[in-house]
């Protein structure tokens, strides 16, 4: 199962959420109607399943569902850099992820 699909799953069941609305475009606070604790609880579930860590800030540059998926892929090693994160923000994603290459 490809990333973005394993985190609409969760996001899905874990939040009642329509998939019918877990578009790639949808911003996670506003269109979703996830919370801010909602998605740090998201980005709890992916750090563990995937044994990676989201730095503090994440919430800052990822607004969007896609966003999110493509900064875990990234994370884990799956994905190039993603285009919309800062410099300084990817710097603090790699010194949370030491094993990135």
């Amino acid at each position: 199962m490809t990333m973005f699909r394993w985190i609409v799953k969760v996001i899905r069941d874990d939040y009642g959420i329509e998939e019918s609305r877990l578009t790639r475009h949808a911003l996670l606070e506003t269109e979703l109607g996830l919370g801010i604790e909602q998605v740090e609880e998201v980005l709890g579930i992916i750090d563990r399943s995937f044994a990676i860590r989201f730095p503090d800030g994440t919430l800052d540059e990822v607004l969007r569902l896609e966003e999110l998926c493509m900064l875990a892929s990234w994370l884990k090693g799956l994905y190039r850099q993603p285009d919309f994160i800062s410099e300084r923000f990817a710097a603090r994603c790699r010194a949370a992820n030491p094993g990135m290459a």
